[in-house]
């Protein structure tokens, strides 16, 4: 058994593949904030890099009897983490493909967790996107905060080298997510023991 002040670890992960995407200068920000909070380990999960192929698992992910080496490192990754960050983009008042795909790769190794969301968009801030997301993610017995960090526009942050700079009311929502994330992180780990 774990102690309670023992450091969980937090995976965050990104939502998009495509050359060019400007998300992954979101996902390096809230990687930084969560990071001098010193409350959590954390990595970052670039699906980018990871390049999980399309779902080619033979069996059912609830039987765990994995195949392919991708999936094999992939349900140790999840395995691993006690709580979750998506950085989600919305494509077409929906979540992008590659998200669903990393989700739908596992079952086991995501339940009893719970999952904080960073949405980016357009004048929606990702907020459909996310509220698509939460219905995919209860699925496997997650458990969504409520709170979470909207940012609409997301492109006025970004300056010419790529780093995206919160502002004040940004940073204060990513603040109040974390906060009840740690909360749900502890509660939960309990009842995983």
């Amino acid at each position: 058994m774990q102690l309670r002040n023992a450091m969980n670890n937090i995976k965050i992960i990104t939502s998009t593949t495509r050359e060019g995407r400007k998300g992954i200068a979101v996902a390096n920000w809230i990687t930084e904030l969560v990071k001098q909070g010193n409350k959590y380990n954390v990595e970052l999960l670039d699906l980018a890099v990871i390049n999980l192929p399309f779902m080619d698992e033979p069996s059912h992910p609830r039987l765990k009897q994995y195949q392919h080496e991708h999936t094999k490192k992939w349900s140790a990754t999840i395995n691993e983490a006690d709580a979750f960050i998506i950085v989600l983009a919305e494509y077409n008042f929906g979540f992008p493909a590659p998200i669903k795909n990393a989700i739908d790769y596992l079952y086991a190794e995501w339940m009893h967790k719970p999952i904080a969301f960073v949405s980016y968009g357009g004048v929606s801030g990702g907020l459909r996107s996310t509220q698509m997301l939460k219905q995919v993610v209860t699925a496997i017995h997650m458990m969504p905060v409520v709170d979470q960090v909207n940012i609409p526009f997301f492109g006025k942050y970004i300056n010419g080298e790529g780093i995206f700079t919160a502002d004040e009311v940004i940073v204060k929502s990513a603040e109040v997510m974390l906060k009840e994330l740690e909360k749900w992180t502890e509660a939960l780990k309990a009842l995983r023991q």
